[in-house]
C-alpha cells in the first residue's frame, strides 16, 4: 500500500507519516520497483497504534519506547499521564475561574481589566500586607469580584486580611452570603468557622438566613457563632442554642450577652427566663452549669427572672445561691 492510500485510510497525513520514519517510528516494510515506499498490513496497524497512544497523550518519544522496549511496562506512564493531565486541568480550571471573575467585574477597557488582574494576584499573594490591601482597595475603582473576596475569605489565615475581607464582603453587595455558607459545609472545621465568622458581619436578609440554617450545624462551633450573630440581630430562634452555650461553657459570655440583647420586650424575656431555668432544673446539669445559667439570668429583665433569683437563692447549692443573692441586690428588687 503506498503512502497517499495509507494517509487515506488511517487519517494520518503523508507528511506526519514521513515525519513518523524519520523518527523510526514506523518504516515502510518495501519499496516499489520505482523506489516508492509500501506499507504492509503490519506497518498500517503500528500506525494506528502510534495514534492510538498519541490519543493518551503520549509523546512520539514515548511511543517509541511504548513499542519497541520489550521490557517496557505501561503502569508507571500511565500515571504519569494522569498526573500531568490532572495538572493541566486545575491550571485550565484555575484560568476559567480568574476568566469568569474578569468578566463579572464588567471592565469597561484594558485598564479596568489589568487593575482586576492586579487585585486578584495580590488577594493570593503570599504576603498578608499585600493581601490586606487588595481587600481593602478591592471597593475603589473596580471592585473585586464577589466570587474571588469570598474564596479569599474562606481560605485567610491572617487575622487582619480575614477582617478586611469581611469588611469587603459586606460592602460587595448582593451574592456574597450564598457563597459563604458554600464554606459551612466544607470538610475542614477552619473553613467552616471562617464562613460563619464572615456572615455574621454580612448585612441584610440574606446573610440573617443563612445563619438561621447554620443553627441546625453539627459542628458545634458553627451553630455557636451563629446563635451569636442572630442574638444580635434580634431573632429569637437562637435562644435554645445560646442557652446550651451557656450550659456547655462554650463562649458562654457571648451567649449571656445575645440573650440580654433579645430580651429587650416582656414577653420575650419571660420565655427566655423560663427556658434558662428550664435548663436549671434539669437532672442532668451539673454544678458549673447551674452556676452560669444563674449568672446568665442577670441580663434578663421582668419578672420571671426575679422569680427565679429568688427561689434559687434557696437553692441547695451554696454556690448558685450565693450567686443568686448577690444578682437580686444588683436588681433591687
Amino acid at each position: 500500500m503506498l503512502i497517499g492510500e495509507v494517509a487515506r485510510r488511517s487519517g494520518v497525513s503523508a507528511r506526519m507519516l514521513r515525519h513518523y520514519e524519520s523518527l523510526g517510528l514506523v518504516r515502510p516494510s518495501e519499496r516499489t520497483g520505482s523506489g516508492y515506499r509500501e506499507y504492509s498490513a503490519e506497518d498500517v496497524r503500528r500506525i494506528f497504534h502510534i495514534e492510538s497512544l498519541r490519543s493518551l497523550g503520549l509523546s512520539l518519544r514515548e511511543i517509541g519506547r511504548a513499542l519497541d522496549e520489550p521490557g517496557f511496562t505501561p503502569a508507571a506512564l500511565v500515571d504519569d499521564l494522569i498526573r500531568q493531565t490532572r495538572e493541566r486541568i486545575a491550571a485550565e480550571t484555575e484560568l476559567l475561574t480568574r476568566l469568569r471573575r474578569i468578566d463579572a467585574a464588567d471592565p469597561a477597557g484594558w485598564e479596568d481589566v489589568l487593575q482586576v488582574v492586579a487585585l486578584l494576584q495580590a488577594l493570593g499573594s503570599k504576603s498578608a500586607d499585600v493581601r490586606q490591601r487588595a481587600a481593602l482597595s478591592s471597593a475603589d475603582e473596580v471592585p473585586v469580584p464577589v466570587e474571588a473576596l469570598a474564596e479569599a475569605a474562606l481560605s485567610e489565615t491572617d487575622p487582619n486580611v480575614a477582617g478586611a475581607l469581611r469588611w469587603a464582603l459586606a460592602r460587595s453587595g448582593d451574592g456574597g452570603p450564598a457563597l459563604l455558607a458554600e464554606g459551612l459545609r466544607a470538610p475542614v472545621a477552619a473553613v467552616r468557622e471562617r464562613a460563619v465568622r464572615s456572615l455574621a458581619e454580612m448585612p441584610g436578609d440574606e446573610a440573617t438566613a443563612q445563619l438561621r440554617d447554620a443553627l441546625a450545624s453539627p459542628d458545634a462551633v458553627v451553630r455557636g457563632h451563629a446563635a451569636v450573630a442572630l442574638g444580635a440581630r434580634g431573632v429569637s430562634d437562637a435562644v435554645p442554642a445560646l442557652i446550651g452555650m451557656i450550659a456547655e461553657g462554650r463562649n458562654d459570655t457571648d451567649a449571656a450577652d445575645a440573650l440580654s440583647v433579645l430580651a429587650g420586650d416582656t414577653a420575650t424575656a419571660d420565655r427566655i427566663a423560663g427556658a434558662l431555668v428550664d435548663r436549671l432544673t434539669r437532672d442532668t446539669t451539673e454544678a458549673p452549669a447551674r452556676g452560669r445559667l444563674t449568672q446568665a439570668l442577670a441580663g434578663i429583665p421582668g419578672a420571671t427572672a426575679t422569680q427565679a433569683l429568688t427561689d434559687l437563692s434557696q437553692d441547695e447549692d451554696r454556690a448558685v445561691a450565693l450567686t443568686a443573692t448577690y444578682l437580686l441586690r444588683l436588681r433591687g428588687d
